[in-house]
Formats: C-alpha cells, structure tokens, sequence
C-alpha cells in the first residue's frame, strides 16, 4: 500500500495554537515540553524537548526559547514560539487546559486508526519551529 493511503483525505486546521495567550515568562531553562504535532490511536501525539535558553523567535518577531531534542538528530536545537509548546514533566493549568482545547478541536477531526502528521509546523532554514498560521508575508 502507498504512503498517500495512510494520509487522511483531510488535515484539520489548528485554529487553537496561533490564539494561545502565553508569555515567554511561563517557560524556563530545564522545563520539558511537547510539542504536539499530530495524533494516534484517538490520542494527540508530539515531539518532547528540553527547554534551553531564551532566542528570538524570527518568524514572529517575538520572545522564543531555544530547544534541545534528547534524540539529537539533524535538528538537535531549534527555536520555537511559547504558544507552541505545553509542559509535560509538571502540572500546569494553562498547559493542560490548552491540551485539552487541542484535543476536542482536532481529535474529531483525525481518524483514530493510524498515525496522523497534522503538518502544522515546518522548520525554517534558521532552525524555528513555524506553525504554519506564523508566517509572515516575504519570510
């Protein structure tokens, strides 16, 4: 079977992540974090990373953290937004409910069968994570 078959015939968008009110106060270096970028088995998924250090983050012009994969990899450190990312070693209540947001909006959506990559967020030549509402005309 082809990849294309393991593709839902629809990804839903993710108009919950670009409305997330969060400050670059609410992380700090050491925090682990997920980044959530699909589903699987009726269950949001992402990818869990270290919070590193304070960068800023190109694609929005605003206050980023820079972030370590513990997998390593081609992209061992990239920068991403603070609305991107949710706590995941500690209880929060603004990363929780905002999980929870995520979950009832996309879950829907996702069929529960098979992985699903949401396609929200795309690395730029710089290394930022870029949700794809994040982009700005001529970047």
């Amino acid at each position: 079977m082809s990849e294309a078959a393991y593709r839902p015939p629809f990804i839903p968008a993710d108009p919950v992540t670009p409305e997330r009110d969060i400050t670059h106060a609410h992380f700090a270096p050491g925090d682990r974090i997920v980044i959530i970028k699909g589903a699987f088995g009726g269950d949001l998924c992402g990818e869990e990373m270290t919070v590193v250090a304070p960068s800023w983050h190109t694609p929005t012009d605003e206050d980023g953290w820079r972030l370590r994969n513990p997998h390593g990899g081609a992209h061992t450190f990239i920068t991403a937004h603070p609305r991107h990312l949710i706590h995941v070693e500690r209880y929060c209540p603004d990363c929780t409910s905002h999980l929870k947001a995520l979950a009832q909006v996309l879950l829907p959506q996702m069929p529960a069968d098979r992985v699903v990559d949401g396609r929200w967020y795309t690395l730029n030549a710089l290394d930022h994570l870029v949700h794809h509402r994040d982009q700005r005309s001529g970047r």
